[in-house]
């Protein structure tokens, strides 16, 4: 073979890994591309149930603002229609990060214990089952969540429409526990086979609640009986709150590619 084919064929063989290479490069900018598109087209779908769901806020409200990603827009939406339609409510928040945020918009603030009784809470949720019970807990809030939720006349929840699902447990069900006797917790829910993992900040430490406690997160799968593993956390010496939310949520808004939905359940809001 001449030097000149040689050259020839390098040249081919070289063009070839080239082509290969642009096929990969622009596969994975496709893939990128749709992912953050889908990305965005959630967080579309959380922003239009978020401001929905803030259409049931009334003037001279007391109101729980949830804490959360869709719950994010329900509290930008209030602050606009305080500016802009001057509306007049008092916040009760469920977690710092939600305080936060409510005392940038200008949103009034008391504590739970400042009131008493908060007319609507609205909130998110990281799972709803078809029989409207909820596991949430995602952002770490459950502990306030709950109790804020406990004290309201009623509770909304607004999701995207991937938090609807047939049966609880796919999304790991938090246990918020004291720091003293944690790795007792884990043990007794590693025999009990509910995987449990301590959770984690991003940095790898344990993550703390805005009550300084830790959260154990079990990986479940399916939940058949909430109520029944309910009752069972509740009397565990050293668990502080769960995050099955049983019977407390009388509508969702949920966020879907056909608009936003409405769904009213069997709990009735309290007299």
């Amino acid at each position: 073979m001449s030097t000149c084919s040689i050259f020839f064929l390098k040249i081919i063989q070289i063009g070839t890994k080239e082509r290969y290479l642009f096929t990969k490069i622009n596969a994975k900018i496709s893939r990128k591309a749709q992912t953050q598109k889908r990305g965005k087209a959630n967080m579309n779908l959380k922003q239009q149930a978020g401001i929905e769901a803030a259409k049931f806020v009334k003037d001279g409200m007391i109101v729980g603002l949830g804490t959360g990603s869709t719950a994010y827009y329900m509290v930008e939406e209030l602050g606009r229609r305080m500016r802009e339609e001057g509306l007049n409510i008092i916040g009760v928040t469920t977690s710092n990060a939600t305080k936060e945020q409510a005392e940038k918009l200008g949103i009034p603030l008391k504590s739970i214990d400042d009131v008493v009784e908060v007319d609507l809470t609205i909130d998110g949720a990281d799972e709803i089952s078809t029989d409207f019970q909820g596991i949430k807990g995602g952002g770490a809030a459950l502990l306030f969540e709950k109790i804020v939720a406990t004290y309201s006349k009623e509770t909304i929840w607004i999701v995207d429409e991937s938090k609807l699902v047939e049966n609880l447990g796919d999304f790991p069900l938090p246990v918020e526990v004291i720091p003293y006797g944690s790795q007792q917790l884990l043990r007794l829910f590693a025999a009990k086979d509910f995987h449990p993992v301590l959770r984690k900040t991003a940095d790898g430490e344990t993550l703390k609640t805005d009550s300084g406690h830790f959260i154990i997160d079990l990986h479940l799968q399916t939940i058949e009986q909430p109520e029944i593993l309910a009752d069972y956390l509740d009397n565990l010496v050293g668990v502080v709150e769960h995050g099955l939310f049983l019977n407390l949520v009388s509508k969702v808004v949920v966020g879907s590619e056909n608009g936003v939905k409405i769904l009213d359940t069997p709990h009735a809001p309290k007299a």
